[in-house]
């Protein structure tokens, strides 16, 4: 009953620089013309994403054709042959004012011109004002430092990617073994290679995730990541450690995520009930489903099923019940819960049937009714017969042969 849910990173954005304070496109004069295109490139380095280009054949003073600029800074057009000035203009600039030059640009009849303003040319950054080039410097260093983190940022990334696969693999591992073993093997073969697969991938996460935290120890999923790991290679003081921290950064951050909140102390629970402490997975099952609400059916239900797994019967019938206050028409639960309450049950000496605990004899009615033809119908199904309960249910036995 493991968990997959995936996260990404969110890169740092580059900062933009704001340059000095565009019209409709005019169509070119009937005739021959030529394309011209280009990218304008900010005093940062970076494509300028707004703005206007325009060509003029007196320095701006009258500007002829204008081209807009989009998003990557790219501006394309048409205009008669001739030898122009193309003007860049920001979105705020005054009438008659330019931001940037770039001069001589020779449109030519049939042909495809490229005219590229690069305002992080020294002679452009050279002539602006002292305040705005320490604004600029600024900026630079802030930029490289976002640059720096995105390849982090894109790393851990594609790692992230894997280890969604890798926990997909693990969960399917029985169902991939079988088809790779067929319906013959021996249940001993089936298990030794579900295993076989299983530690692969949890080695294969914790040797990503160990590198990863290293890299960027401030980023809370990649700890929750190794706690997985390290929970499934039973590495259990080694996960508590991990997905304490996962729990410590994000709760301190800006912004918490609460679903990786609840993931992690959803992982906590898991280690705590896989070494029987129950108060201590209670209280961290609890603290997932507050955090994330909106799992709180999925925390609640592993819960039940771990310790299902574990055989602690008291604390399943205990997790079952309060699975069953958030999502009452789960059939699984009332199973499990019957499972934990068989475990009452008596031998009454006159007959020598069963007799079921009151609630025992409930939670498998309810089973019946939620999931007639469940996984589990037929042996519950038997289990009320053999005390002598009638099933209320549209439970229907097959047919003997």
């Amino acid at each position: 009953m493991r968990r997959v849910l995936s996260f990404w990173l969110a890169a740092p954005a580059l900062l933009a620089f704001a340059l000095l304070p565009a019209y409709a496109q005019q169509a070119p004069a009937a005739g021959a013309t030529g394309k011209i295109h280009g990218k304008v490139i900010n005093p940062t380095g970076q494509p300028q994403g707004t703005g206007s280009v325009s060509l003029s054949l007196d320095r701006g003073n009258t500007l002829k054709y204008t081209f807009p600029v989009d998003a990557n800074g790219d501006y394309s057009g048409e205009a008669p042959p001739g030898t122009y000035s193309a003007i860049y203009r920001a979105p705020d600039t005054p009438a008659g004012k330019m931001v940037d030059e770039l001069e001589n640009v020779k449109v030519v009849a049939g042909q495809d011109v490229e005219a590229n303003i690069d305002m992080s040319r020294q002679e452009y950054i050279d002539k602006m004002p002292e305040e705005a080039r320490k604004q600029l410097e600024d900026l630079k260093k802030a930029n490289a430092e976002a640059l720096k983190a995105n390849v982090v940022i894109n790393h851990l990334n594609a790692d992230l990617k894997v280890v969604t696969q890798d926990k997909k693999d693990i969960d399917t591992a029985p169902q991939t073994v079988a088809q790779q073993l067929g319906a013959s093997a021996a249940k001993q073969d089936v298990d030794a290679k579900v295993a076989e697969i299983r530690a692969a991938k949890y080695a294969d996460i914790e040797s990503m995730m160990s590198k990863d935290t290293q890299a960027k120890p401030d980023e809370a999923l990649l700890w929750d990541n190794l706690g997985y790991a390290q929970a499934g290679e039973k590495k259990y003081d080694d996960a508590i450690t991990s997905y304490k921290k996962a729990v410590d950064l994000e709760t301190a951050s800006k912004k918490p995520r609460m679903e990786v909140i609840g993931v992690a102390q959803a992982g906590l629970g898991e280690v705590y009930a896989r070494t029987g402490k129950v108060p201590e997975a209670n209280a961290a099952y609890d603290a997932a489903a507050k955090a994330d609400p909106t799992r709180a059916s999925l925390h609640l239900r592993n819960e039940a099923v771990i310790f299902f797994q574990e055989h602690n019967t008291s604390a399943q019938v205990a997790a079952a019940d309060e699975a069953i206050k958030v999502d009452p028409n789960d059939a699984i639960l009332y199973y499990i819960k019957g499972q934990g309450l068989i475990q009452n049950a008596t031998i009454d000496p006159k007959t020598q049937r069963i007799v079921l605990p009151e609630d025992c004899t409930a939670a498998y009615q309810k089973y019946l009714d939620l999931a007639p033809n469940g996984p589990y119908a037929a042996e519950v199904a038997g289990i009320l017969a053999q005390a002598g309960q009638k099933v209320s249910s549209s439970y229907k036995a097959g047919k003997g042969k």
